[in-house]
């Protein structure tokens, strides 16, 4: 195979022998064959093979001794395609035994180390796997010395230091031959807190961990700026100012340095980070630049203290719930999206974030009993609910998953009793995202008791207006609800929370698509410039502060990856992800199998049932085949995925079987190995939310007249459902509306109407008859509700 060893070489000159055992390895392999490496072709422009081309290769199978992996390969060699460009897609498809067909039988390298940026204290794992005709040894080098202790495939340092920061390669021996891996930087980041990740979540998303910070100097000063952000393989920067990117050396590093300031260097700066296709910016800072004749010596001094001392949180947290599988109410879609996002930027902004998925009305309840825990004075508190959802004089109530058709205010929780809770505990501000509909429940006539105190630091943002409803745009794929569609695009900046609020405001205004039915609404009784980017610092509580990082780490805990031996000599490496709080993605990938092994997969089972797990949606060959649709671009290729949703309801550790299939050249039949793996309770398991005794004390800021188990039946109310169904559904976006079947509600519509490729579905509603504002209950005047609504009217009021 002399012939294979040229990189350049056109697929037609491939010698007869090299072309006909690559056929028939490419022939019979069903999930990496010949289809695999077309659908990748396909995607290829320079090499592009049509449908109508593939289905010719398929036809081939028909005829005696016909090779559909062969008329493949001469088309890829008609458009140019050479040895080289064939043996990275057999790479990337991760087919072995084909990349021996062409490569000489010396080492392979078939997983090279990744350069990562990391924070202080973290686990760090490079990894190189390599084969080769005999046994392989491997040796990691820092530099060019040698690291102790490293002679197997994975280099643990375990914590890492700000020391160990550097370029690393690893050196693969195979009898008399050797080859180097590439070079993979290490980037340690000294971060006083984790923000959000766990010790073994690098293979998430990018992550912004440091925030530049403003200055005001003088001319001939230097400024230096610092940003960082972790994940694989290492960020890429780039500085801005006034949003022109800056082109010089140092604007492409972590820490931008300005040796002599001028006063043409004053203006605002933040840095756009990219990690493959994925970007992010830092937060916006201002850069002021004095003249130093105007001042005179010890300006800087005096100019930054005469400033007064801007606002701080003592620590800032955020409750994102989501509920879109609804057992009684139509589905919702965006929830998912939302959260997800949501959950990425107000971790760029040091929020301490719990985000979880499909709550039952005792597993939300626990949640915000948790989620309590972690305020005290000073702490900025961010409640997110995206879901149905209802408000009746003047109060907000969030619809659990489990909520029966209709539902009452026993079966929801109340946001005004959750916000008289956190005014128990000093919080520094309490904001509350609400998208969700606000329309009247007409089978709910309790008024809760609510007394809430006068304090300046309250934000509700209201998805939609009051008595109006919320949208989520419709489509095939996965898309934002219109609140967070807007709202996303300026959470980032450096402005008061109100302000920041008004400009969504102004953008959702903008959007023709719901113009006149829905409309962000803002009340507000914040007195101060509160920002969501104001700066934590600990205060006097710091034993408090630790316990309460204690409580909030114990519910973003990820499983560390493990590699299994089995018997046979093969090796498996088994990690883990979190997609959110609630829910975990398992992955396994075959890391070395014995040399006369044909075929070896491992999958995953024999889980709780309390997880509800779907045999269909697991152990997949693609993250989106098993519901993995936020976090695919992050996980590692080549594995096969299970998606494991409601770790909540988890009551014992988490322990499933690691099932190895393999067959050998010598046999037909598939041989089993297994062993069983326990991983104890991963993430927000811990917490035991699935408790159904109420540990939270906001039922009781809400007596009700029947509890969740005395609630009065549907089949008891004798409203006819055409009676119910809503008015709005005649609008210009939704103009043909049925009541979705099983929905005793009836407002949940399906539009038929497009708009710009998407239709429009309701966010919530279902339990409401949405009549209109003159046909509204007038509240009364007596002293309890006097009581419970005199704070929430005086709270200023923002309609856009």
């Amino acid at each position: 195979m002399s012939d294979s060893s040229d990189r350049s070489l056109n697929l037609h000159f491939l010698k007869e022998p090299v072309m006909r055992k690559l056929c028939e390895v490419l022939d019979k392999t069903n999930s990496k064959g010949w289809r695999k490496l077309g659908e990748m072709v396909g995607n290829d422009r320079r090499f592009r093979v049509s449908s109508d081309e593939m289905e010719m290769c398929s036809l081939k199978v028909l005829e005696l001794e016909g090779s559909p992996s062969r008329v493949l390969l001469r088309l890829m060699g008609d458009r140019g395609c050479t040895l080289g460009h064939l043996v990275d897609l057999l790479q990337t498809m991760g087919h072995t035994e084909a990349l021996q067909c062409v490569k000489p039988p010396g080492i392979q390298i078939l997983i090279q180390p990744q350069s990562v940026a990391i924070i202080v204290g973290h686990n760090l794992r490079l990894s190189c796997y390599a084969v080769g005709k005999a046994g392989v040894q491997f040796q990691w080098f820092k530099t060019k010395e040698e690291v102790h202790n490293s002679s197997s495939p994975d280099l643990v340092i375990s914590p890492v230091q700000l020391t160990d920061a550097g370029f690393y390669i690893c050196r693969v021996n195979c009898g008399d031959s050797f080859e180097f891996s590439q070079w993979a930087q290490v980037d340690v980041l000294n971060v006083a807190t984790s923000y959000g990740l766990g010790s073994h979540s690098l293979e998430g998303r990018l992550k912004v961990v440091i925030q530049p910070q403003g200055q005001r100097l003088l001319v001939g000063d230097s400024l230096q700026l610092e940003c960082g952000a972790v994940g694989r393989p290492i960020p890429r920067y780039q500085w801005h100012r006034n949003g022109v990117p800056l082109h010089f050396p140092e604007a492409s590093k972590r820490r931008l340095t300005i040796p002599y300031l001028l006063l043409e260097h004053h203006g605002k700066y933040r840095c756009e980070i990219c990690i493959n296709n994925e970007r992010t910016w830092t937060n916006e800072v201002d850069v002021l630049v004095d003249d130093v004749f105007a001042f005179g010596a010890g300006a800087s001094e005096l100019i930054l203290n005469s400033n007064q001392e801007p606002p701080y949180a003592t620590d800032k947290v955020a409750l994102l719930i989501g509920n879109l599988s609804y057992r009684n109410h139509p589905q919702l879609k965006a929830p998912m999206v939302d959260v997800y996002d949501l959950t990425n930027l107000l971790r760029q902004l040091n929020f301490k974030v719990v985000s979880l998925l499909d709550l039952t009305e005792s597993e939300m309840r626990n949640a915000v009993d948790e989620f309590l825990l972690l305020l005290h004075k000073g702490v900025y508190g961010l409640l997110y609910y995206a879901g149905h959802g209802y408000e009746n004089y003047g109060n907000s109530f969030m619809v659990p998953v489990d909520a029966p058709n209709p539902y009452h205010s026993a079966n929801c929780l109340c946001v005004q009793s959750i916000l008289k809770l956190m005014q128990e505990k000093e919080t520094g501000l309490n904001v509350f995202l609400l998208d969700m509909c606000r329309k009247r429940n007409i089978h709910d006539d309790t008024t809760p008791n609510i007394l809430l105190r006068v304090t300046a630091n309250i934000v509700f943002g209201y998805a939609t207006c009051q008595d109006a409803e919320a949208f989520e745009l419709s489509s095939s794929g996965f898309t934002n609800g219109v609140f967070v569609k807007f709202l996303k695009k300026r959470l980032l900046e450096d402005e008061k929370i109100t302000v920041l609020l008004d400009r969504v405001a102004e953008d959702m205004g903008q959007f023709d698509a719901t113009k006149g039915k829905q409309a962000l609404e803002i009340r507000s009784s914040l007195s101060e410039r509160r920002a969501l980017t104001d700066p934590v610092l600990p205060g006097d509580s710091s034993d408090m502060a630790l316990a309460h990082n204690r409580q909030w780490a114990k519910a973003h805990e990820l499983p560390e990856s493990m590699s299994l031996d089995f018997d046979c000599g093969a090796q498996i490496k088994l990690g883990f992800a979190a997609e959110f709080s609630n829910v975990l993605v398992i992955y396994t990938h075959i890391v070395k199998k014995p040399e006369d092994m044909f075929f070896c997969q491992a999958h995953v089972t024999n889980f709780s049932p309390d997880l509800d797990v779907d045999p269909k949606e697991m152990n997949r060959e693609t993250p989106e085949e098993t519901g993995i649709y936020l976090l695919s671009s992050s996980l590692p290729q080549h594995c096969l995925y299970t998606r494991l949703s409601s770790l909540q309801k988890l009551r014992d550790q988490l322990g499933f079987t690691v099932c190895l299939q393999g067959s050998f050249k010598a046999m037909d039949e598939l041989v089993d190995w297994t062993t069983d793996v326990n991983i104890g309770k991963p993430l927000i398991a811990r917490l035991d939310l699935y408790r159904t005794m109420r540990r939270n004390s906001c039922l009781q800021t809400c007596p009700m007249p029947h509890s969740p188990c005395h609630s009065p039946r549907a089949e008891h109310l004798h409203h006819h459902p055409q009676d119910l169904l809503s008015p709005h559904c005649s609008s210009p976006y939704l103009d043909v509306c049925e009541p979705l079947q099983g929905a005793v509600g009836g407002s949940g519509c399906v539009s038929s109407t497009l708009y710009d490729n998407c239709s429009f579905s309701r966010y919530g509603c279902t339990n409401s008859d949405s009549p209109g504002r003159a046909s509204i209950p007038i509240e009364t005047t007596d002293d309890i509700n006097e009581l419970q609504t005199v704070f929430i009217n005086s709270l200023q009021f923002h309609h856009q």
